[in-house]
């Protein structure tokens, strides 16, 4: 089987920010996701669960209501492997088109009182929530954005370079 272009990714270089995953046409129209990723896969602890499920009721509630965007919302939902989020948004948008969206809505978990949707009858596990950590785990993807705007290593994934020798065979380094 062909692998999939979320694991073609060096996971090794990945550091947080927000990333143009895939782009696909669905129904005569473009959607694209993004990869908002909040954590260095496999270098730093990953978020807890709990909180990771209150930012999934936090920002995908705030998101859904945004005057300027809630139409072109699709999804925002967690990775598996707890390092972040995926948004898959209609249209064809660069991350930094998304950049104040996806900030804003990380801000937005500091004036949470409460996480929106967990009765027993909103949520899957409602039980399993921690708006403090989200707030947490919100304030530090916050300043880490604002303090790498300008970097371009948080909007584009990092390649691993690989050399191809003369009868087309990939080169693998140690």
């Amino acid at each position: 089987m062909k692998l999939i272009q979320s694991f073609s990714v060096d996971h090794r270089l990945i550091v947080p920010g927000i990333f143009f995953s895939r782009e696909d046409t669905v129904g005569g129209g473009t959607v694209t996701t993004y990869d908002v990723r909040l954590k260095r896969p496999n270098r730093e602890p990953v978020i807890d669960v709990a909180a990771m499920h209150s930012l999934e009721h936090l920002i995908a509630t705030y998101l859904r209501n945004d005057p300027c965007w809630k139409d072109e919302i699709v999804y925002w939902g967690p990775m598996g492997c707890l390092t972040g989020f995926y948004l898959i948004m209609k249209g064809s948008r660069t991350p930094q088109d998304v950049y104040y969206l996806v900030l804003n809505a990380f801000k937005s978990v500091n004036d949470a009182q409460e996480v929106p949707g967990t009765l027993p009858e909103n949520c899957g596990n409602y039980l399993m929530h921690n708006l403090q950590m989200a707030k947490w785990y919100a304030d530090e993807f916050v300043r880490y954005l604002e303090e790498n705007k300008d970097k371009p290593e948080i909007f584009e994934y990092p390649r691993t370079e690989r050399l191809v020798t003369d009868d087309g065979r990939q080169f693998f380094d140690s």
